[in-house]
């Protein structure tokens, strides 16, 4: 791996390039923090599905390309005079330092249970008025709630036991049940709603990541439905011709694969 000041001289070396390309580079300099707000989103995004690929050169280079953004909207900041990519990392290391009291501090935690609890409780004393602020309004809805349940449960708001919330998922599922009978299409979305954010809570009980959980099932669907289309093919079918228990064969292939 590189030295310490290896790793300084890569740094200065991509904030002189972005130096050269804010002041030469048409495009670059065109840019401003709310045109590359989507790219900075499409990045993350490409870094989490080489993070779940486990492709380690891939996240090597999305990586890289998330930090140009920082470089990038730091520049930026410096160039309006409101702050530059020494504010944006000073920042960070004061934030770490004064959540972290039972390094920085004399505080002392059990476990890692205690040091997330002892995080939401310093935040609230830094000025927020909700453990909730911190839950960015733009996050895809399961990512929220999840999000949402790790916040609440970490100033205590929690069941005791998984099975307790298991029995809460079971609840949802009756009440949802009851609408369907019901046929109240609001109430059903609304119980719909109600079963998703148990399920996502029951995976936090589970040490389950429920994005994660939900995209190895995409990955695992499409890779499964592809097989079958192309079995299709070789027998000069179209899917739609085909009955579900010729395709159930090939499905059945494709999950011994």
């Amino acid at each position: 791996m590189n030295t310490r000041e290896a790793q300084l001289k890569a740094i200065d070396r991509l904030l002189t390039i972005m130096e050269e390309l804010r002041a030469q580079c048409p495009w670059d300099m065109k840019q401003t923090m709310q045109t590359l707000r989507h790219l900075t989103i499409e990045e993350t995004y490409e870094l989490g599905d080489a993070i779940l690929e486990n492709d380690l050169v891939e996240v090597k280079n999305e990586l890289g390309d998330l930090l140009l953004h920082i470089v990038f909207y730091s520049k930026i900041g410096s160039e309006t005079k409101d702050f530059d990519i020494a504010d944006v990392a000073n920042s960070i290391c004061e934030k770490l330092i004064s959540r972290h009291p039972h390094i920085y501090g004399d505080v002392v935690v059990a476990n890692e249970e205690e040091v997330k609890q002892n995080w939401e409780r310093l935040k609230l004393k830094e000025g927020k008025t909700s453990v909730l602020e911190g839950v960015p309004k733009s996050l895809p809805a399961l990512v929220k709630a999840s999000r949402i349940q790790d916040k609440v449960a970490g100033v205590g708001f929690d069941w005791e036991e998984p099975q307790q919330v298991f029995e809460k998922l079971q609840e949802e599922l009756a009440e949802l049940q009851v609408e369907i009978d019901a046929n109240d299409q609001d109430k059903i979305e609304d119980e719909f709603g109600d079963v998703l954010f148990s399920m996502i809570n029951y995976a936090r009980f589970l040490k389950v990541d429920p994005e994660s959980a939900l995209e190895r099932t995409n990955k695992k669907f499409i890779k499964r439905f592809q097989y079958l289309e192309v079995k299709a093919k070789e027998m000069g079918k179209e899917l739609q011709d085909m009955s579900l228990a010729e395709m159930d064969v090939y499905w059945n292939e494709a999950k011994k694969q």
